[in-house]
């Protein structure tokens, strides 16, 4: 199929909506960067594709594609139908508007978004995002990604969400990271290391005189 997709854009061929459906969801995921690039972002209104199991290279450039395909779709919920499929290649700012736009995303949408994506957002963010499904969250606070996310949120914004989340960071807390066995200065060691170099040949010194004496 790898061979067959290089073969077919090698001679030319433009990578429309015709191409696009012949390849599907189950090999779209053998698309290289170049060949990602060259699809025709209104193809995509056209077809159904569901990359969830490609790359994160291959969710992000396909995000972009979609984006830029469904762009003058304002009116939601239909733009977040249109967009959900290629969610998972969403950066987090695309995420922060779409907060604002009440889309009660679910939470298998919501773990399987872009790690760094979903670790930028802050709790009214995701009480945004998940809206109706915010307390399916609890549910998922004891595993990752979720936990993760709640490790470096303020407590008292969790709080604010009313769902029993716990393990944020508490105001005023500090971490203070010490060494486990504190590590002397090169000058104290150095100086002992030179006694106990000395000390047989002070020990020498002090038996010859008391044996001259």
């Amino acid at each position: 199929a790898s061979a067959a997709i290089k073969r077919y854009v090698g001679l030319g061929n433009a990578l429309n909506a015709t191409a696009l459906d012949a390849i599907g969801t189950r090999y779209v995921c053998l698309l290289n960067a170049t060949e990602l690039k060259a699809i025709e972002p209104s193809s995509l209104k056209l077809v159904s594709l569901n990359p969830s199991a490609c790359s994160q290279q291959t969710k992000d450039l396909l995000y972009e594609k979609a984006k830029e395909a469904f762009s003058a779709q304002h009116v939601f919920p239909a733009y977040y139908e249109l967009i959900l499929p290629y969610l998972e290649g969403a950066p987090g700012k695309d995420l922060k508007a779409l907060s604002q736009a009440n889309v009660n995303m679910n939470m298998s949408t919501f773990v399987s978004l872009r790690r760094d994506a979903l670790m930028s957002l802050t709790p009214s963010e995701v009480r945004g995002l998940l809206g109706m499904n915010l307390p399916d969250l609890a549910k998922w606070q004891y595993r990752s990604p979720v936990r993760e996310w709640i490790q470096v949120q303020k407590q008292s914004q969790l709080d604010q969400l009313h769902i029993g989340l716990t393990g944020g960071t508490q105001e005023g807390y500090i971490n203070l990271i010490t060494p486990k066995f504190p590590v002397l200065s090169s000058a104290p060691l150095g100086a002992m290391a030179m006694a106990l170099h000395l000390l047989p040949a002070l020990l020498l010194t002090f038996l010859m005189m008391s044996i001259l004496s």
